[in-house]
């Protein structure tokens, strides 16, 4: 037994009620023999840490509705369900990385909706009732600052409360930053982790929860 644990111990992280596997854990292994994600959905990214600290910090309210885009894995989404009885939907537009989310969904024992789209194929009429809308590492090239611009604004014309976007501080994410808080407010705050585990990211923060 005691050898058993010290096993699960290498091959996972825990953090703020979460269990994320790394890639030696067997069950990840065997998915990536069966499904590849090819938008860097290949792994899990350390920027959703900083979101995840940040809710902590500020608190979100009981049974909000959120949106994880570019979900990848969708540990973020997890922590809003598992510590704070979130309602929360998994979104991505490569659909590899829906058994990863599922795996970790199980292991952490929370629901968690997926839905497959790309950012720019988001309608303002899918957002309504969404209170928070969080991505991490999600606006890692040029060519998706406008897609997920365009996807913040419809958030903001119909009344989502809050918008949290992560990343390690990429050139797209910056200019992505300045168009939000330019036309929307908001900041964009230096987040540093160094409690249960070690991270850190930018975060774009627009809009607040009640």
């Amino acid at each position: 037994m005691a050898k058993k644990k010290k096993k699960d111990k290498q091959t996972a992280r825990q953090a703020y009620g979460i269990t994320v596997l790394k890639a030696a854990d067997p069950r990840i292994r065997k998915l990536k023999k069966d499904y590849t994600p090819f938008i860097h959905g290949n792994k899990f990214w350390n920027s959703s840490w900083c979101v995840m600290d940040f809710l902590a910090r500020q608190g979100l309210p009981q049974e909000a509705n959120v949106l994880e885009i570019g979900c990848g894995w969708g540990l973020a989404g997890m922590y809003c369900a598992k510590n704070h009885g979130a309602n929360v939907l998994g979104m991505d537009a490569d659909s590899a990385v829906f058994p990863y989310l599922k795996l970790h969904a199980e292991i952490n024992d929370v629901e968690v909706g997926t839905w497959r789209c790309k950012f720019e194929k988001v309608k303002k009429k899918d957002l309504k009732g969404t209170n928070l809308i969080i991505g991490a590492d999600i606006c890692f090239w040029d060519e998706m600052v406008d897609p997920v611009y365009k996807l913040i604004k419809k958030a903001m014309k119909v009344g989502v409360g809050q918008v949290i976007v992560a990343d390690p501080g990429r050139p797209p994410f910056h200019a992505l930053s300045e168009k939000v808080v330019k036309k929307f407010g908001g900041e964009v705050k230096e987040w540093e982790v160094d409690e249960e585990i070690k991270a850190e990211a930018y975060l774009l923060i627009a809009g607040s929860l009640p």
